[in-house]
Order: structure tokens, then sequence, then C-alpha cells
């Protein structure tokens, strides 16, 4: 199964102008959030860019992601930066972050934390896991068994774990960037469909064209250490407090009925669609409308348009599809299916 990556930043806003976008507010032309919140955003992208080279659509993803309060499925073969980019963007965006190789024998309490005996008094104590932390890689989430998947996503979905009948929060903000190898499946336990669905976006990260693997190259020859980002001039230019007033004002990003019923009538489209056996549910509709706001709100808008729709569906939506068995024999792909389905569906004017 594959997806259209999120597509890279727009940094001329606004692509329809001001007669274009069906049911523009009145009033100011930005979200009531300082302009400075999302210029130090969109420095992130100018900061991970000094490690990773040709990743612009998967940082787009992370921040959209990150500004909705989801969590980020990554595709790719190994060797395509995964991890760098999640260790880069914890820099720019100063927040803490941890690494968990998930493996076949990793066990829920392995991540989530467990009691302990305290070597001093003799009494229990609660051992924190790697999960408490603000950006998580678990990297190869496909090699565990599903009871340490599920314990995995409970903390996602509730944004606490329990522990002995104990609930402790994590951290605020709290992300997963999940990794898949898309090429090996021996030893695998592929992810069902509904802890698919519980992924905000699945972005696929792609071997490098010919001039950025030169330029990959150019920095190793000069001595460029993928495990020390701070050595390559990543700097924190945002905070936690940026992501929060950011998401708040996501939040008052306005979307017009006829854009609600555009978001409504792409999912209904998939699930009317011959060759898939699972089409988009009330939670990947919902989801596509808090990515499209948040694309908005990056582009400097405080409404949503169409464009912004279709610019995060891939995204979004396709990674919650499934193809019938004949289809795929046929070597339809999940990705055309979509492409389809959102090319029957009318562009409100």
């Amino acid at each position: 199964m594959t997806t259209t990556p999120v597509p890279g930043p727009n940094p001329a806003g606004d692509p329809h102008g001001a007669h274009d976008a069906p049911g523009r507010p009145d009033g100011p032309d930005g979200p009531d959030v300082p302009d400075a919140v999302r210029e130090r955003l969109s420095a992130v992208r100018t900061e991970v860019a000094k490690a990773v080279v040709g990743q612009d659509a998967a940082v787009s993803g992370l921040l959209v992601a990150l500004l909705c309060g989801g969590h980020v499925l990554m595709e790719g073969v190994p060797g395509v930066a995964k991890t760098l980019l999640v260790r880069t963007l914890a820099g720019a965006l100063d927040v803490g972050t941890r690494r968990v190789q998930f493996t076949p024998d990793l066990m829920p309490g392995d991540i989530t934390g467990s009691m302990v005996v305290d070597a001093g008094g003799g009494d229990l104590r609660f051992r924190e896991g790697p999960l408490f932390t603000q950006l998580l890689l678990a990297d190869e989430i496909n090699r565990t068994p599903p009871k340490t998947q599920s314990a995995l996503l409970e903390a996602m979905e509730e944004g606490q774990v329990s522990v002995d009948g104990t609930s402790r929060s994590l951290p605020v903000p709290f992300m997963v960037a999940a990794t898949q190898n898309p090429v090996e499946y021996e030893g695998t336990y592929p992810l069902p469909e509904a802890q698919l669905d519980r992924f905000l976006l699945k972005v696929v990260l792609g071997v490098p064209e010919r001039a950025q693997e030169m330029e990959v190259l150019r920095r190793h020859a000069a001595g460029f250490d993928p495990t020390d980002v701070a050595g390559a001039g990543v700097r924190a230019v945002a905070g936690p407090a940026d992501v929060a007033a950011a998401r708040a004002a996501v939040g008052r990003v306005q979307v017009a009925p006829e854009v609600v019923g555009y978001v409504v009538d792409v999912a209904r489209a998939t699930r009317e669609a011959p060759s898939l056996s699972l089409g988009v549910s009330p939670r990947g509709a919902t989801a596509l409308l808090r990515t499209s706001r948040a694309w908005a709100w990056l582009n400097g808008r405080d409404y949503v348009t169409p464009d912004d729709v279709k610019a995060l569906a891939h995204a979004t939506l396709a990674h919650r599809l499934g193809l019938r068995p004949e289809a795929e024999l046929e070597g339809t792909d999940v990705a055309q299916v979509l492409a389809s389905a959102l090319a029957s569906v009318p562009v409100p004017r």
C-alpha cells in the first residue's frame, strides 16, 4: 500500500486569491496569533534542511501532525534518513526525543515503564519507559507483536499509560513518528486497518534524486556526522509554547460549509469505489478536516480552501483504504483509486 507524500511548503500562501476561496470569512487575513509563531515553525524546515536533504514533504507532514496533535507513520527503505529526520526535528523544536527499536521480543512494559523495587528503601516505584518523551521515534513498529503495538497505540490515543491500575499522563506535546520498511516482510506483524486508522498521516520517504544524493555524499565527504545534528548547525528555532499557540490558532481556522461538504463527498466517494473493500470512515474524514486546517494555517490563512483538502488527501486517507484482492491482482494502486475518487467529486467554487 503506497501513499503520495504531503506536498512541500507553499511560500506564496493562498493559491486562490480573495475571490476564489468559498466562504472566506470577513475580518483579518490571519488568525489571532502573532505571525512570529508561524514564522518560527516555518523556520523549522530551514533547520532540518541543514542535516536532511530532500525530504521537505516528510517535514511538512510531521509539522502538520504536530499541529493537529496527531501521529505519523513513515514508510521508507532503510537509509533514507528517517531517524535523522526525527532527531533533527526534535532539535529544531527544542523538545525531548527518544528512539525505540521495535523487535519481536519487546514487551509492553519495555515502552510504557514498570514498577521496580527501590534499591534504597525496598519500596515499589514507577520507572518511566521511553514513551515519556515529547517526540518518540518508534522504529520498525511492524516488527513487534500486536500486544506491544497496542500498548503504543493506546498511549497515542489517550496521551497516557496505565501501569498497575494507575494512569500516568505523557508529556505535552507528545507525538509518535513510527517507521516501517515497505520491502521486507519476514518476521513482521503488519498493522491491521484499525491500527493504521489511528495514525493521522502516512508519509513516504523516497530515495533522493541524483542531485540530492550528490549533496548527501558531499556533506559526508566534508565530515558530516548524522549522530551530531548540533554539529551540522541545527539550532532550536521554536519550542513547546509555540506548538501550543499554533494548535490554538489552527483550532480557529474557519471551514466554510461548502468545504465541509467537499470533505464528506470525498470520503463517500471512496466508499463507493468498486476497487475498494474499505473506504474512508467518518474518523478519516475528520482527520482530513484537521490536517487541512493545519495546512491552511501554515500557509498563512485562517480559512480552508478545497486545494488544502486535495493537498492533504493522499497522506491523510490512503493508508485507511483497503483494496479488493481482484483489484490488487490487476495491478491497481490505492493512490490511483483515491485520485479517481478525488477527480469524481465536484470542487466547490
